[in-house]
C-alpha cells in the first residue's frame, strides 16, 4: 500500500506528535510504500518567521530521521518544493462546495480564535490536504480521530472530480491511530498535547533537556486520590501512564501494577527518568543527523524526485481529464 502522512514545521515537534505519528509512520514504512512530507505550505496559514521557518523544516526531516523514519524504506521530502501540490489545490478549488468548507471544524475552531487574522488560506487548507494525498494516490493516511472530517472531504472531492471528468484519483481510506496511545495535554488532560500550546509547561518537546522535562512533569496536573490507574475518570494519571508507557517497554497494565500503593511523586520522578532515558538517544542522533547538511540534503532531494516523478503523472491525468492547456501528446 502507499502511505502518505506529513507534519507541520511550525513550531517544536512533541512527544505526542511522536506516538500520534511518527512511531505510526515507523511501523508502516515496512513492506508498504510510505511518503512523508514536511507540510510547510500548510504552516505559513499563520504568519512565520522566514529564517525560523527554513530552520525548522531542516529540524523536523532531521527529527523524522532520528525517530526512526529510515530514508532507505520512506521517502521523506518538503511539500513548498513540489508545485504540483498548489497546481492541483486550485483544480480541486473549482469543484469544492464553499458550504462544506465552511463546516470544517478546525477552520471553525481556529476562525474564532484568529478572527481579522483569518487568512483565504486558512479557509483553503483541507484542499492543499486533499491535493497533498491525492496526488499520490494514496491507499491509507495515518491520521488522529481530529482528522478524519479533512480525509471524509479529500474523498468527497475525489469522487466529485471522478464522476464530473472520470476515473482519475483514488479514493483513500483511514487510518485510525488508537485512541489510547493519543498523548494530552500535561496541564489539561482534555485538550491534546499541542506544540502551539501557550502553556509550555503543558506540552514535552522532543528537544527538551533533562531539567525540562523532570520540571515539566513534576508540575503535571494529577487527579484526585492517589491510585495510579488508567480510567475514565482519572484522565490526568491516565495521560501520565500512556506517557510512560510509550517510552518504556512496560504496558499500561504492568504499570499500574508496579505503581500500586506507590504516591504521584515517586511515579512523577520514575516516569521523568523513562522520558529522559527515552529522549537521549533520539537526541543524539538528531543533532548527528542534523549537522550533515549533506546527507540530510541528499534525503530530501530523493525525496523530492521520487514524489514528483509520481505526482507529475496524476497531475498530468487530472489537467488532461478537465481539459486543462493543450491536449497530451
Amino acid at each position: 500500500m502507499r502511505i502518505f502522512s506529513g507534519i507541520q514545521p511550525s513550531g517544536e515537534l512533541h512527544i505526542g506528535n511522536y506516538v500520534g505519528a511518527i512511531s505510526q509512520w515507523v511501523d508502516l514504512q515496512v513492506g508498504n510504500d510510505a511518503i512523508y512530507c514536511i507540510v510547510d505550505q500548510h504552516a505559513i496559514t499563520v504568519r512565520q518567521d522566514p529564517k525560523a521557518l527554513r530552520t525548522k523544516i531542516r529540524s523536523v526531516a532531521a527529527l523524522y530521521i532520528a525517530a526512526g523514519v529510515n530514508p532507505s524504506k520512506s521517502h521523506i521530502f518538503i511539500q513548498s518544493e513540489n508545485p504540483d501540490h498548489a497546481y492541483l489545490t486550485w483544480m480541486l478549488n473549482c469543484v469544492t462546495p464553499y458550504g462544506q468548507l465552511l463546516r470544517m471544524t478546525q477552520f471553525k475552531e481556529k476562525s474564532d480564535k484568529q478572527r481579522e487574522n483569518t487568512t483565504v488560506g486558512l479557509f483553503d487548507y483541507p484542499v492543499l490536504m486533499a491535493s497533498d494525498i491525492l496526488l499520490y494516490k494514496t491507499d491509507e493516511v495515518p491520521v488522529g480521530d481530529d482528522q478524519v472530517q479533512h480525509i471524509e472531504l479529500t474523498r468527497d472531492l475525489a469522487e466529485k472530480f471522478n464522476s464530473f471528468y472520470g476515473e482519475v484519483f483514488k479514493l483513500p481510506k483511514v487510518r485510525l491511530v488508537e485512541s489510547k496511545t493519543r498523548i494530552m495535554s500535561l496541564q489539561d488532560p482534555g485538550s491534546k498535547m499541542s506544540k502551539s500550546d501557550e502553556n509550555v509547561r503543558a506540552t514535552i518537546f522532543l528537544l527538551d533537556d533533562t531539567d525540562t522535562v523532570v520540571e515539566k512533569i513534576k508540575r503535571a496536573v494529577t487527579d484526585s486520590g492517589n491510585e495510579i490507574v488508567y480510567r475514565e475518570d482519572k484522565p490526568a494519571v491516565s495521560n501520565l501512564l500512556s506517557i510512560y508507557s510509550t517510552v518504556s517497554s512496560e504496558s499500561i497494565e504492568e504499570l499500574e501494577k508496579k505503581y500500586r500503593g506507590v504516591g504521584y511523586g515517586q511515579f512523577k520522578e520514575e516516569l521523568a527518568q523513562a522520558v529522559i532515558e527515552f529522549l537521549i538517544p533520539l537526541q543524539e542522533k538528531y543533532r548527528e543527523i542534523y549537522a550533515d547538511n549533506q546527507t540530510l540534503d541528499r534525503v530530501l532531494d530523493e525525496g523530492a524526485e521520487y514524489t514528483q516523478d509520481i505526482s507529475g503523472k496524476t497531475l498530468s491525468e487530472a489537467r488532461e481529464a478537465m481539459g486543462l492547456g493543450r491536449a497530451l501528446r
